[in-house]
């Protein structure tokens, strides 16, 4: 077992009379990839949104490590080391990559933006990935694929010096080629000690990368499996219902 850097215990959310998450606890580890997976309506989206400071949960403890924290803000969030890859990447394509990584938190010099050392640092954090297909950190976005462009999001939150980094459906649109390279980089995350958890309903990547498989079912935590321990049936049968919760840890 690894640190435990993030701890979610009995968090609730309600939207008027419908309630999403009902009591979750939830454990992410450093160094460790956890999935999160389940049917859609299940609560996946509403976990991370609370645990990105998007959308505060309304009750329940989040410890970070080991300390109870209160995140009610994303710039709270951010502030921990807690940085999400969303489907959509949130990447300008008319702008080169050193520009998007650095969006909205430029180096300056005095008066003017400190391009050479932007660029060394974008350089540095695509190098600690062993990121090789990008040509050129000036490259615009626009001229790069789907799997580069995955790659240069989750870079970003690297140059953030990100602790935990929560990537959302980040193979959904990539071709084979494209999502053994974004998938190679997840692990290359964890094994550089950051924690990452992966929402997928794909659970052939989620086998394939995931150390830990965490399973929602109509707002609650029926599962905590290793994912050398069990199978992809007994995943499925978790996300629909089929399997009653057993020893969650």
């Amino acid at each position: 077992m690894g640190t435990t850097l993030v701890e979610l215990s009995n968090v609730t959310k309600s939207f008027g009379p419908v309630d999403v998450l009902k009591g979750v606890n939830f454990k992410v580890e450093e160094g460790k990839v956890t999935a999160l997976v389940g049917d859609n309506g299940a609560g996946k989206s509403t976990l991370i949104k609370g645990l990105s400071g998007v959308q505060p949960y309304d009750g329940g403890t989040v410890s970070f490590a080991g300390q109870e924290v209160s995140l009610r803000t994303p710039r709270q969030a951010s502030s921990l080391g807690i940085e999400v890859v969303y489907q959509d990447l949130a990447l300008c394509e008319n702008l080169d990559i050193v520009q998007n990584m650095f969006l909205g938190r430029e180096e300056k010099h005095l008066t003017l933006l400190d391009e050479a050392s932007m660029e060394f640092a974008a350089q540095k954090a695509l190098q600690s990935l062993s990121v090789r297909t990008v040509k050129s950190v000036r490259q615009k976005v626009s001229s790069l694929s789907g799997g580069q462009r995955q790659t240069v999001a989750i870079a970003r939150s690297v140059l953030r010096n990100a602790k935990l980094v929560i990537l959302d459906e980040p193979t959904a649109a990539l071709g084979v080629a494209q999502t053994e390279q974004v998938l190679n980089l997840v692990r290359r995350l964890a094994d550089n000690g950051i924690a990452v958890v992966i929402i997928s309903h794909n659970l052939a990547d989620v086998f394939e990368v995931a150390d830990r498989i965490s399973v929602l079912y109509l707002g609650q935590m029926v599962a905590h499996v290793d994912a050398k321990k069990t199978t992809r049936d007994e995943v499925v049968a978790y996300i629909t219902g089929s399997k009653t919760p057993e020893g969650v840890a």
